[in-house]
């Protein structure tokens, strides 16, 4: 802690910065709140996507291993764009989910198995929920990222700021008030010594 100067002053400026650190505290445990909430709605959504492209998957080797045709569906369809746009949570910006931008190569009907156009829907399907839930995992981090800058705040004004301040406010509180009795002590000795003085005087 910085020296403290003991003056009215310094006093005003101390007892404004506990203000405004007692005002802002509540400011920051609520937004830890709601990125804590936040954390763990993203979890939830990461974890419904990857539970439903393992059921998708398990559905589908049961019907492709049926027909017993090793055929490599990224053939005809290539990933060309993620889209994404912007959202904010708590006052953060983070990256939102829009769509997934498919180059398509058309299957020739005559050489290919019935069930191909239904495996390259399948197979889109994956891919836009992988790709939702990777930008989920980035919507995560940015948060679980803000929580930590958030929790550090809180401890700096919680252990360090605002004890600072009080203890500041009461140093020089108990300076000006030892000045105040010394003013008095000296006030009174002076009386004392005027009266003396009157009492010679006249004697």
């Amino acid at each position: 802690m910085a020296k403290v100067r003991l003056t009215k002053n310094e006093l005003k400026k101390q007892k404004d910065n506990l203000k405004r650190f007692t005002r802002y505290l509540p400011t920051l445990e609520l937004k830890k709140k709601q990125l804590l909430m936040e954390i763990r709605k993203i979890q939830n959504e990461i974890e419904l996507l990857q539970e439903e492209n393992r059921k998708v998957e398990r559905d589908v080797s049961v019907w492709v291993g049926v027909f017993a045709e090793e055929i490599d569906l990224t053939l005809y369809i290539q990933v060309t764009e993620i889209r994404t746009s912007e959202g904010n949570i708590a006052g953060i910006e983070i990256p939102i989910f829009e769509e997934v931008i498919f180059e398509e190569a058309l299957p020739d009907v005559f050489t290919t198995p019935l069930w191909i156009d239904r495996g390259i829907e399948v197979l889109k399907e994956q891919i836009r929920r992988q790709a939702q839930w990777q930008i989920a995992e980035k919507q995560q981090e940015i948060v679980r990222n803000e929580l930590r800058t958030t929790i550090q705040r809180i401890k700096l004004f919680e252990e360090v700021k605002i004890p600072e301040a009080r203890n500041a406010i009461r140093t020089i509180q108990i300076f000006m008030g030892d000045q105040m009795t010394a003013e008095v002590v000296r006030g009174k000795i002076a009386k004392t010594k005027i009266q003396r003085k009157k009492e010679m005087s006249a004697a």
